[in-house]
C-alpha cells in the first residue's frame, strides 16, 4: 500500500501529439481513428442551429438510461469521463479513497485537488497486473479500478470487481474503454444487484469526441443526486447531447460493436508482430483486451525518442503509478499503420552507431 508518489498524473497521451508532434502517427492517443464518422457529424451540426436555448439533456439521459435498461434516475451526463472523477471526489465524504494502479491516473489526481489522502493497490507486471480482491484494504470505503484498464489493457473479471463490493463503501469502476470489447463481457454498466457501485462510461473514445467531451455516470438514485448537485448549472453543452443520444441509438450501438471486432483483429496483428521483438527483450503485457497495448522494453525511453525522429509517437508509461521508464503503451491502430510501425519499431531498437 503506497499513498506517496512522483509520476506526473496530469500529463496525458495528447501531450505526445501536440505541438512538434502534431504531424506524427498517434500511437499515443487511445480514441478510435478515422471518428467521428459522417452520420454523426451531421448530427452534431444539426443541434447548432439550438444553440441560443439552454441545454436540455432530458431526452439523451432518457436515451443513455434506455440503452443500460436503468432508470433515468441512476444516469447523469457528464462533460466527459474526466468530470465524473471530479465531481466524486468532491462531493461524497469518503475517509480512505483507494485507487487501483496503473490506471488511468485522473481519479487520482482529481482526490488530492479535493484534499484527499489516497492509497494505492499496485497490481505487479509478475502478476500480469491481475486484481486480487484481497489486496483492496477492508476499512477503504471509495475504490477506484478501471475495466478494461488503461494503460494494461487488462480486462478483470466482472466477478473479481463486485468481490469489491460491501455495505459503506463506494466502487467505482472506470469502463470508458468497455465498448472496444466484444460483446462488452465483463461489464457491470447496467447492474443494480452490487451495492455501492459507480460506473463511469465514455462516448469520446469510440466515437472520436474528446474535443466534445461526453460521458456518464450510472450509479443509485441517492449517488446520481449527490453528484448532480455538485455540477454547475448546464455542464453538457447541446450539440454534446446530441452526440450521447445519437451513439446509444441501435444504429450506433451496432458500429460500435463491430468497430471492437475490428479492433480486436487489429490488435492481434500488432502483438504478432511486437512478439518478433522478444529477442530484443521487449515483453508484452497480455492478454491484451483494451484498443492498446502495453510493453516494457530495456531503454524504453531512448526509443520513444527515436520512434518521434521517425515519425510515430507514443505513450510514455512513466506517469502512471506502479510503471516506470521501461514501459510504452501503443494505441492499435489499422494494420497498415501497424505495419509501418512494425518498421520503425526495429529501426529504433537499433541505436545510431558513430
Amino acid at each position: 500500500m503506497r499513498t506517496e508518489g512522483h509520476h506526473d498524473l496530469r500529463h496525458h497521451g495528447d501531450a505526445e501529439v501536440r505541438d512538434d508532434g502534431s504531424a506524427l502517427v498517434d500511437l499515443a492517443v487511445n480514441v478510435r481513428a478515422d471518428t467521428p464518422p459522417p452520420w454523426l457529424r451531421e448530427r452534431i451540426a444539426g443541434s447548432l442551429g439550438s444553440l441560443a436555448a439552454y441545454p436540455d439533456g432530458r431526452a439523451a439521459r432518457a436515451a443513455v438510461a434506455a440503452r443500460h435498461g436503468l432508470p433515468v434516475e441512476r444516469v447523469l451526463l457528464t462533460a466527459g469521463a474526466a468530470e465524473a472523477f471530479v465531481l466524486l471526489a468532491r462531493a461524497l465524504k469518503v475517509r480512505r479513497p483507494v485507487v487501483v494502479h496503473p490506471q488511468f491516473t485522473e481519479p487520482e489526481a482529481a482526490l488530492r485537488d479535493a484534499g484527499h489522502t489516497v492509497d494505492r493497490v499496485l497490481l505487479r507486471a509478475e502478476d500480469g497486473f491481475r486484481l486480487d480482491p484481497a489486496a483492496v484494504p477492508g476499512d477503504a470505503d471509495l475504490v477506484v479500478v478501471g475495466n478494461p484498464t488503461n494503460p494494461t489493457s487488462v480486462l478483470h473479471p466482472a466477478s473479481s470487481l463486485a468481490e469489491l463490493a460491501r455495505p459503506g463503501r463506494t466502487l467505482v469502476v472506470d469502463e470508458a474503454f468497455m465498448d472496444a470489447v466484444p460483446g462488452e463481457r465483463e461489464a457491470l454498466a447496467g447492474r443494480t444487484d452490487v451495492p455501492g457501485l459507480v460506473v463511469l462510461r465514455s462516448l469520446t473514445k469510440t466515437w472520436g469526441l474528446a474535443g466534445l467531451r461526453i460521458g456518464y455516470v450510472l450509479a443509485a438514485p441517492e449517488t446520481i443526486a449527490e453528484l448532480e448537485r455538485a455540477q454547475p448549472l448546464w455542464p453538457v453543452s447541446t450539440p454534446a447531447l446530441a452526440a450521447a443520444e445519437a451513439c446509444v441509438e441501435p444504429r450506433a450501438l451496432a458500429e460500435a460493436a463491430h468497430a471492437a471486432h475490428r479492433i480486436t483483429a487489429d490488435r492481434a496483428h500488432l502483438v504478432a508482430g511486437l512478439r518478433e521483438f522478444t529477442s530484443a527483450g521487449l515483453r508484452l503485457t497480455e492478454p491484451a483486451e483494451g484498443p492498446f497495448v502495453l510493453v516494457r522494453l530495456p531503454g524504453a525511453a531512448a526509443v520513444r525518442g527515436r520512434l518521434r525522429e521517425l515519425g510515430f509517437a507514443v505513450r510514455r508509461g512513466d506517469t502512471f503509478p506502479g510503471l516506470d521508464e521501461e514501459w510504452l503503451r501503443l494505441a492499435v491502430r489499422d494494420r497498415a499503420t501497424a505495419d509501418s510501425f512494425l518498421r520503425a519499431l526495429e529501426r529504433a531498437l537499433v541505436p545510431t552507431q558513430g
